[in-house]
């Protein structure tokens, strides 16, 4: 498979507006607080009578000190005591959701997010590893892919180690930007050595993963002083990048009113910034997965792109397209048989509910069978750049040029800007169309047009 991309500023300028990031189809936006308890039971039985493995994720919301770029649901406080009402809760959930779930169900994936996950101590943690152990089928031979969220100002060689005792082997590392100027615009102070510290530790202790996120267009960044960055995180050579394009929304995200508006990266600095990264990582021998996405070329997701194994969920790419996803804490989200699942937002909410001994869903959606095709559709072209026809009409049953007649006309377009090709066959997206893969799937999307305000620009 050719895994290359291509930086085309005219074609960007000419298609930029927002759209979804697509780790799901429809988007969260979608789902409704008529979707009830009573509904979920409905897809869990589905899902059990599905089988197959599944995928746990966690939220642990609290961070120490608050970074002002951050639009994640969190809560901060230095006070460690402050989890444990929370993880009460936690135990509870997971308790009420394992008794739903057929136990010969296998955990191929968990994940920890936050928030920081490592907020919580050793004994915390440890905790929430046997309440799971206790509730759902966890893989003691380390084939699964038990990731974690990593804060490295709250984490040492002590932490990591425990951690890989825990059963975690992949690690993503928060940094954004060694710059000092720029970690004091955003309220995150972070040195290198902490950091590649924390990194080698996890390669010691034998983490089978090692990524790190970045983010561009953070107040006072330049071409110049990110690229300072990028050579020192290069030279510590991590398995994989994500490397995010920052939304400033203030309006809509209190923390963020905290940045000076002025000290902002304008569109073109921002593109001149995206444009550097994606030629030095290229240059280093990184494989462009998509959506902000880099990795080795031995990487695991670059081998299931180029195996067509690779998927796409709400925490971005993975290499398990069969597992049902089972939120857990406040505000995650989970994929259950032909649904999506939220959890309520707030504290008060979330104890209320599980005091009661109920599930904490706050909405849901449920597919229907154009959503599911649609689905398959914007899936195959954001992981693999690529759609054969005759593979969505034997699944599903159609005549895709019939079906998809309007998209495709629009496609046209798009194909004689070079984005992409497209025959009676199917779609084959070009290197210049990569970056721009979003628009290319938003032409499936039937939901996009009433909710474009509500999403990021494309790049």
């Amino acid at each position: 498979m050719d895994q290359s991309v291509k930086f085309d500023l005219d074609l960007i300028h000419r298609y930029d507006k927002s759209g979804p990031r697509y780790t799901s189809y429809p988007t969260a936006l979608e789902l409704h607080d008529g979707f009830i308890e009573q509904d979920y039971h409905q897809q869990v039985e589905l899902s059990n009578k599905r089988g197959g493995p599944l995928s746990l994720y966690f939220h642990i919301p609290f961070c120490d000190t608050v970074c002002y770029y951050c639009a994640c649901n969190k809560i901060i406080t230095k006070n460690r005591e402050h989890a444990e009402p929370y993880l009460a809760n936690l135990f509870k959930e997971i308790e009420l959701q394992g008794a739903l779930f057929d136990s010969k169900r296998i955990v191929n994936q968990l994940h920890w997010g936050g928030g920081t996950p490592t907020f919580l101590d050793y004994e915390q943690m440890s905790r929430l590893m046997v309440a799971t152990r206790q509730n759902f089928h966890l893989k003691d031979d380390d084939t699964g892919e038990y990731s974690i969220e990593i804060d490295p100002r709250a984490t040492n060689d002590k932490t990591i180690k425990q951690l890989r005792e825990l059963g975690f082997n992949r690690i993503s590392l928060g940094v954004q930007d060694f710059d000092p100027a720029v970690q004091q615009a955003v309220n995150r102070i972070q040195s290198e050595t902490q950091t590649f510290a924390v990194l080698e530790s996890a390669r010691k202790e034998g983490f089978r993963s090692t990524s790190i996120d970045l983010i561009y267009g953070l107040p006072l960044q330049t071409v110049a002083s990110f690229s300072v960055t990028l050579d020192k995180i290069l030279s510590v050579e991590p398995d994989r990048f994500s490397i995010f394009n920052y939304a400033h929304l203030p309006a809509r995200f209190k923390t963020q009113r905290q940045i000076n508006d002025a000290d902002m990266p304008n569109a073109e600095v921002k593109l001149d910034i995206l444009q550097m990264i994606i030629q030095r990582l290229l240059e280093a021998g990184y494989v462009y997965i998509g959506m902000d996405h880099f990795a080795k070329p031995g990487d695991e997701l670059a081998i299931a792109q180029r195996e067509n194994k690779l998927y796409r969920n709400f925490q971005g790419y993975s290499t398990h397209s069969d597992c049902d996803l089972i939120g857990l804490g406040i505000t995650s989200i989970g994929r259950i048989a032909d649904s999506y699942v939220q959890n309520v937002k707030d504290l008060p909410a979330y104890d209320s509910l599980i005091s009661k001994g109920e599930l904490p869903v706050f909405k849901g959606f449920v597919l229907n069978a154009d959503d599911k095709l649609r689905r398959a559709v914007i899936t195959q072209l954001i992981c693999h750049f690529s759609l054969s026809f005759s593979n969505i009409e034997q699944t599903y049953s159609i005549d895709f040029q019939r079906y998809f007649s309007t998209e495709l006309q629009v496609l046209k377009v798009m194909q004689d800007d070079a984005l992409l090709t497209l025959n009676n066959q199917g779609i084959e997206v070009l290197a210049v169309g990569r970056l721009l893969i979003r628009n290319i799937c938003m032409v499936f999307d039937a939901y996009v047009q009433a909710n474009t305000k509500q999403f990021s620009k494309v790049i």
